[in-house]
C-alpha cells in the first residue's frame, strides 16, 4: 500500500476513533422525570434508560427523532430535553382519566372518549370509580364495551365539573332508574337524572364544607337554577 493510500487511511480511523470516544461519554447516568401525577416516576425513568441504545444519550436522541418510546400506562407523550451529555430532563404528559370500574378484583382506568388505558391492582388517588356501568371483557386502547354507551357523555360531564369545583369525588354512581349518586367520604350525594349537573355541583362543595365529619344522604334531585332544595339525611 503506497504512502499516498494509507496516511489518509490512519487520519480516518483516527477521526473515527476520537469520534467513537467522545460519542462514548455520554452515558445515560440520571433521567430527572417531571409532571408524573397518574403515571409511575420510576416506570418512566427505568423506560428511557432501557430505549437508550448502549446506555448512551446522543443514540437515544437519534433513535428517538424517528421512532417512538414503548406505551406507559397513563402516557400520552413524552418531551426530552439534555441538561448535559449525561442527564436528560423527561417531562411527562399524560392521558386524560375520566374514571376507573371495578373488574375481577382491578381496576380498569379509562379516559373520556371511554378508551382503555390500563387494568392495575392499584387504586389510583383522584380518580372516582363508576358503579353501575358493567362490563364482561376488554381490551387495551380499545372502547370499554358498556351496557349503557350514552352514559359516558353524562360520565365526562360530571368529572369535567368535579375538576372545575374541585370536589374530592370517591365514587360515581348510577342507580337502576338511572339516577346519579357521588359518594364523598361518607356521605352519598343524590342529584337525579343528571339535567342539573351544573348548579348542584357549582354549589355542591359549600353544602359539604358544612357536612364535614358526618354520615348520610344529601338529596339534591330537586336542586336546580331556579330551586337551591337541598336536604339532608343523618344516618
Amino acid at each position: 500500500m503506497s504512502k499516498k493510500v494509507w496516511i489518509p487511511l490512519v487520519i480516518i480511523l483516527v477521526i473515527l476513533g476520537v469520534g467513537a470516544y467522545y460519542v462514548s461519554t455520554f452515558r445515560l447516568k440520571e433521567v430527572q422525570v417531571v409532571g408524573c401525577v397518574m403515571s409511575s416516576e420510576e416506570l418512566v425513568r427505568e423506560t428511557v434508560k432501557e430505549e437508550a441504545p448502549m446506555g448512551n444519550v446522543l443514540l437515544l436522541y437519534l433513535k428517538n427523532q424517528f421512532s417512538s418510546m414503548r406505551d406507559i400506562p397513563f402516557v400520552a407523550k413524552l418531551d426530552i430535553e439534555f441538561i448535559d451529555k449525561n442527564t436528560l430532563k423527561v417531562t411527562v404528559y399524560e392521558k386524560q382519566v375520566a374514571g376507573c370500574i371495578e373488574y375481577m378484583n382491578n381496576y380498569v382506568y379509562f379516559d373520556r372518549d371511554g378508551i382503555v388505558l390500563e387494568s392495575s391492582d392499584d387504586r389510583k388517588t383522584g380518580v372516582p370509580c363508576i358503579d353501575g356501568l358493567e362490563i364482561m371483557n376488554w381490551t387495551l386502547n380499545e372502547e370499554l364495551p358498556i351496557d349503557y354507551p350514552e352514559r359516558f357523555s353524562l360520565i365526562l360531564n360530571i368529572t369535567q365539573l368535579i375538576e372545575k369545583y374541585e370536589l374530592d369525588i370517591d365514587r360515581i354512581m348510577f342507580t337502576r332508574e338511572g339516577n346519579i349518586v357521588l359518594r364523598y367520604k361518607k356521605i352519598d350525594v343524590e342529584l337525579g337524572d343528571g339535567s342539573n349537573l351544573t348548579p348542584q355541583l357549582m354549589n355542591l362543595k359549600s353544602i359539604l364544607n358544612g357536612l364535614e365529619g358526618k354520615k348520610g344522604v344529601l338529596y339534591m334531585k330537586e336542586f336546580n337554577s331556579d330551586t337551591s332544595t337541598a336536604s339532608f339525611k343523618e344516618k
